[in-house]
Formats: C-alpha cells, sequence, structure tokens
C-alpha cells in the first residue's frame, strides 16, 4: 500500500470522499455529521493522505491541526471492499507518525456513538485512544464520542 500526500485534484478521490459523506448523512442527524467535504479538506490547517494499491484508491485520512502542539484526525475512511484486511491499522500508524513529525505532542478526533461507527471505536481504543471530553469547537452530542491520544506516552 502507498500512502501519499494528495491535493485532492483526482477525480476518484472526489468521489471516493462524497460516498463518505453519503455513509455519514445515512447513520447521523444532519446537526451531528461533522466530516469535512472536499473544500475543507483543502483548508491550510489540513493534510490529506490517500492510499493506493496497484493503482486502485482503497482509503484516506486527514490531520487538521488546531493549534502548534494538538491535531484532530479527519475523514479516516477505507473503502467498503477492502475493510478488515489491516488497511485502516496502516494508515492509523501513519498519520500518528507524521503527527509526531509534525510536533504535535496530542491528536484528538470525534465519530460517532452509533453501532455503525464500532470498529472505528475499537481501532483508536487499541492504538491507546481514550474517551475524552469535546474538544475544540465541537460541543456534547448523543451521537458522537470524542478521542484523544498523548503521543508523547505513546512513543
Amino acid at each position: 500500500m502507498e500512502i501519499k500526500i494528495d491535493d485532492l485534484s483526482d477525480p476518484r478521490i472526489e468521489e471516493f470522499l462524497n460516498e463518505h459523506i453519503e455513509d455519514m448523512k445515512s447513520v447521523s442527524p444532519p446537526e451531528s455529521k461533522h466530516a469535512l467535504d472536499l473544500e475543507g479538506l483543502k483548508e491550510p490547517s489540513v493534510t490529506f493522505w490517500s492510499a493506493w494499491e496497484k493503482g486502485v484508491l482503497i482509503g484516506c485520512s486527514a490531520l487538521k491541526g488546531l493549534d502548534g502542539t494538538h491535531a484532530e484526525i479527519k475523514s479516516m475512511r477505507v473503502s467498503t471492499k477492502h475493510r478488515g484486511r489491516g488497511y485502516a491499522s496502516k494508515l492509523l500508524k501513519h498519520i500518528l507518525n507524521e503527527a509526531t513529525l509534525m510536533g504535535y505532542g496530542r491528536l484528538s478526533l470525534e465519530t460517532g456513538s452509533m453501532p455503525f461507527f464500532n470498529p472505528a471505536r475499537k481501532l483508536y481504543e487499541s492504538f491507546g485512544f481514550r474517551y475524552c471530553a469535546p474538544f475544540s469547537d465541537y460541543k456534547e452530542d448523543p451521537h458522537s464520542v470524542f478521542m484523544s491520544l498523548d503521543l508523547a506516552n505513546n512513543v
């Protein structure tokens, strides 16, 4: 699997992200959908990676800087037909390494509280993420859970 910084110009990325947004709309009420759209992922505070295998887009992830020491994981996704093969773990390892290289000391994320998101929560838990209060501009939401990882203590 090749993971690379992506400028979001490939139409396959746009299609992939649109599927992600539609999935989120199908399981989360509109006020609880926090996935960034294509334009949001192009913001200067966001680094976006795509993951490819033999020319096939299999996943993506993004890191949004919140301040000089804290970043948020955004748009972590593996295509439906490639799930269960360890790609999400490889993407998450990549994000953790890149965040450390960028000088972040803490990573946080928001994900859904519904059963649909159980695999994501279990993945993050397995990497040491712990449940926390809402961070940044998030508010308490029964459809969201918040997790955080102290990178300095996770080496």
